[in-house]
């Protein structure tokens, strides 16, 4: 299953968090790593994952699933309910400057 395609399935049940991160072997005794991911790759499954709407992505090889995922998820979605407020009382300005205008009451 392509990393699309997961995200895709995790967007439809509301997953607003999402984190990429790469496997390092602890010791000799655990699984070998089998290939590295570059940069540029976990910077495309940010861009991917940001791009399909979900407010966080941390992508990198150091990442790991609990990465100030707390922190950035509410620092997100603060920010998200500012940038509505702020759309909200812009449409109220306006039906308020409409209201003026011509004279008719909200």
């Amino acid at each position: 299953m392509s990393t699309d395609v997961v995200l895709a399935e995790l967007r439809k049940v509301d997953v607003d968090v999402v984190t990429f991160g790469q496997y390092m072997q602890p010791t000799k005794r655990h699984l070998k790593v089998e290939r590295y991911i570059t940069p540029e790759q976990f910077e495309l499954w940010r861009q991917r994952a940001i791009d399909m709407g979900f407010l966080y992505c941390a992508s990198g090889p150091l990442v790991r699933s609990s990465y100030k995922a707390g922190e950035a998820f509410i620092e997100n979605v603060l920010r998200k309910r500012a940038g509505e407020k702020a759309m909200a009382a812009e449409g109220l300005g306006q039906a308020v400057a409409a209201e003026e205008t011509s004279g008719k009451s909200l």
